[in-house]
């Protein structure tokens, strides 16, 4: 059974909370098999958009994954045993919206906040790191109850301090040490951090639950110069069989715009959903 191939709304939108059922139809007809939506804005919505948005998705033939950068206000690192508390109830929201919406994985920065820097961190990395595991510990028990499954997503050095590499993740979702908690990877982010984009994936190995692709310069993948043989053959060796959602980022203004720090656009004049459909064909051939 093949990787289901996704793409990540906010390609599209130029702020976080959006609708996402019209992107539905829209990533359908470019060929991909799952979209991945906002976490935080699912968590507001009532009942009626959590019910159109799984009904649009099972009539487009797409599953659904959310992803989320925790905001500061619920960072389960944090200090503050009132902010770790937040942190853990909005992942409670978020896990009985997906649970409403027929979304069984979440994926991101969920092991403190976005961006986040170690700068004025009472008890600095350390401490943060163990207020973090023993926030997941007790926020991961509605994951298992509803029969869902996080992601630790790595990124890079400036935009959070905690989990930058491949060991850093596994160690994480070892200390805490259920099935439901797995790592996600990010090529964009593994090209900054990483000596080594083959060694990073068979360091996570078997815990590797979600995959992110996008170039170096946040283009769609095929459109820049990451060595995608060696990517997918570690892949490969570790028999991958998750999921792969593209995210690329390439045009200025909104909240997207501003947060993801795209000052110009990257793809002057590109019909963007026709470098959609080519990305997802690369990707495909790419994991045959």
């Amino acid at each position: 059974m093949r990787n289901k191939v996704g793409i990540y709304y906010a390609y599209w939108a130029r702020d976080w909370d959006a609708d996402f059922v019209p992107y539905l139809a829209r990533a359908a007809s470019l060929g991909f098999d799952a979209l991945e939506v906002n976490a935080g804005t699912i968590a507001e919505c009532g009942e009626r958009d959590r019910t159109r948005l799984k009904e649009a998705a099972h009539e487009a033939g797409l599953a659904l994954s959310c992803c989320i950068g925790l905001p500061p206000s619920s960072d389960i690192a944090s200090a503050s045993p009132a902010v770790r508390a937040r942190g853990i109830a909005h992942l409670g929201r978020i896990a009985d919206a997906m649970a409403d919406c027929g979304i069984d994985r979440l994926t991101g920065i969920i092991y403190s906040c976005w961006p986040g820097t170690l700068e004025g961190r009472e008890g600095g990395r350390d401490a943060a790191l163990r207020w973090s595991i023993a926030s997941m510990k007790e926020a991961i028990k509605k994951a298992e109850d509803r029969a869902l499954e996080y992601h630790v997503e790595v990124v890079n050095r400036f935009e959070q301090f905690l989990l930058n590499t491949a060991e850093e993740a596994v160690s994480y979702v070892r200390e805490v040490g259920t099935p439901s908690l797995r790592v996600q990877l990010d090529t964009f982010h593994m090209n900054i951090e990483e000596d080594s984009f083959a060694q990073a994936i068979r360091t996570a190995g078997t815990h590797l639950g979600h995959f992110h692709v996008g170039e170096t310069n946040r283009k769609p993948p095929g459109r820049g110069r990451l060595p995608w043989g060696e990517i997918g053959a570690a892949l490969k060796s570790i028999g991958y069989g998750g999921w792969v959602v593209m995210e690329p980022f390439v045009r200025p203004g909104g909240e997207v715009g501003r947060d993801i720090k795209v000052n110009r656009d990257l793809m002057p004049d590109a019909d963007l959903d026709a470098e959609a459909r080519a990305a997802c064909a690369f990707v495909k051939r790419w994991l045959d």
